[in-house]
Order: C-alpha cells, then structure tokens, then sequence
C-alpha cells in the first residue's frame, strides 16, 4: 500500500517540536504587543521609559551597522579612487611623453636653424657664393678624402671652387656632374692651403695628413711658432682660397712643424657653401719710362 500523499507533523516528532516554538512566540508576541498597548494607553511614562530602554539596547547594534556600512562605502570611494589615480597616471605619462617629443623636435629645429643662421653669415659676408650645398655623403680610402655635395654645374659649380662652412674650410671642388659634385678635403694627402696664425700672423703651410689630421709648418726657418690652441686661417695667396677662412686649430706642437685638427668636420655638418675662386689683385704696371 502507497504511504499517505501529505503527511501530519504529528510523523515527526522535530516538526512537533518546531510547531510548538512557533507557537509559542507567536503567543508571546501578541501578549508583548498587548502589554505594551496598555503601558502606552494607561502609564504613558513607563512606557516613554520601556522606549528609552530600548533606544539604548539597539544602539549598540545601530552603530556597528552604521559602521559597517561606512567602512563599505569607504572601501568603495577608495578602489574609485585608485582606479581614477591611475587613468589619471597614465594620461600624465602619455602628456609626458608628448611634451619630450614636442621637446626633442623643438631643440632638433633650434639646432638647425643656428646653423642655417651662421651659413646665412658666411653668405652675407660680401664674398662671391655660388650656392648653398648639402653634405649628402663622404668617403675615405687609404689615397683620397672625399665629401659629395648636392649641387654640380646646373648651380653653377665648377672644378677648383673652394668650399666652406661656418665653421671653417671644408676643401675644394675636383669633380662636378650636372646635380653633384665631389669636393677634397682639407685633410687629404694632396690638400696644401697657404695660411697664417690668427695669434701672430706668421705665415704656414696646412698640408692634409690623410688620416684626418692637418700639419702645419712655418714658412720662417728656426723655432716653431705655433702653440697649442692657436687657430690658423687662410692669406688668399696664390688665389683659389679667400683669405680669412678659419682652417685648423693646433692640437700638438712637435720640434719644427705642428698638428692640427680642422674645425669643419664634414660628418657633423649638413651644409656648405661653395665659392667662386678667390683672384688676387695684381700688382699695378709700372710707371711709363720706367723698367
């Protein structure tokens, strides 16, 4: 035979028991609520003090809630907070890395434009420029030193033109094509450019080492004249070379002659200057009648 399909609690003896002490609050509940209707109806102050009582028997636990509920919401407002911190850090840092970037570019112009302001100075010093060049490359082999410029015969760049920088002599055009040319340099084993020292205006001779060097020897015999720092330039004689171009300064001094290191690198320049060839005045004939 099937068991009953609702079983009575009077099955279970722990259902017994549970329907009892519900019961049993419930009756003590109302007879609570009854209690105090009357306290209230019939001794207002009992009951205004049965309300104090009570006000300061939960207090306890309003203010532990109160409390958590607080240290909740500051657990909250804190992870905000650090979540705000660090969308606002990495916007910082990509600020940041913006600004060195506007940085960097604003120096890299600044450097260029000083440059261009001393070629500008070399172009407006009253000598004859044929045309403002860029380096575009150089070479050098155990024989030859060598810097390709970026102007040939269409600028108007002929063989045996001197070139410059601001810095100083840079050599002298020895091959040309229509958009380039090649210049020697002033430290090549073949470059002799007549110059003096600034310091005393003795004149010397700068003749290229091929390794990057210059030597300088005096045209007076005896004791060398050069010291170390002295900066010589060039005289202009024998034309081809303007007189006045810083060429080296001197580096070392040995028993008769001088090293010097030149003052125009072509691997840290961009640009040059190409000009026409330097003529010296020639001397004025000589009086009627006289030889």
């Amino acid at each position: 035979m099937a068991p009953p399909r609702h079983r009575r609690p009077g099955f279970s003896r722990r259902a017994q028991y549970g329907l009892f002490a519900a019961y049993v609050v419930a009756v003590a509940g109302i007879v609570v609520a009854l209690l105090l209707l009357l306290a209230a109806r019939f001794d207002p102050q009992g009951f205004a003090a049965l309300r104090s009582a009570a006000i300061d028997a939960t207090s306890p636990a309003t203010a532990a809630g109160r409390n958590m509920v607080g240290s909740v919401a500051s657990v909250g407002d804190a992870i905000a907070a650090y979540w705000s911190a660090g969308s606002q850090n990495e916007e910082l840092k990509r600020e940041l890395e913006e600004s060195r970037a506007r940085l960097v570019e604003a120096r890299a112009i600044d450097f260029e434009n000083r440059r261009l302001k001393r070629i500008l100075g070399v172009v407006g010093d009253g000598r004859e420029v044929v045309s403002v060049v860029r380096i575009v490359g150089s070479s050098a082999s155990s024989s030859r030193r060598l810097v390709t410029l970026s102007a040939g015969t269409s600028a108007g760049v002929r063989v045996g033109y001197p070139v410059r920088s601001a810095e100083g002599l840079i050599g002298r055009i020895v091959e040309t094509g229509g958009i380039s040319a090649r210049a020697l340099l002033v430290t090549d084993g073949s470059s002799t450019v007549p110059v003096q020292i600034i310091r005393s205006g003795v004149a010397a001779l700068a003749s290229g080492q091929g390794n990057g060097m210059i030597e300088l020897r005096s045209l007076i015999a005896g004791q060398t004249p050069f010291r170390r720092g002295d900066v010589v330039m060039t005289t202009g004689a024998g034309g081809v070379y303007p007189a006045g171009i810083p060429v080296a300064v001197v580096t070392a001094v040995t028993r008769d002659a001088a090293v010097g290191t030149p003052l125009a690198d072509p691997a840290k320049l961009d640009f040059a200057v190409v000009l026409k060839p330097f003529q010296p005045d020639l001397p004025p004939p000589p009086p009627p009648g006289k030889p």
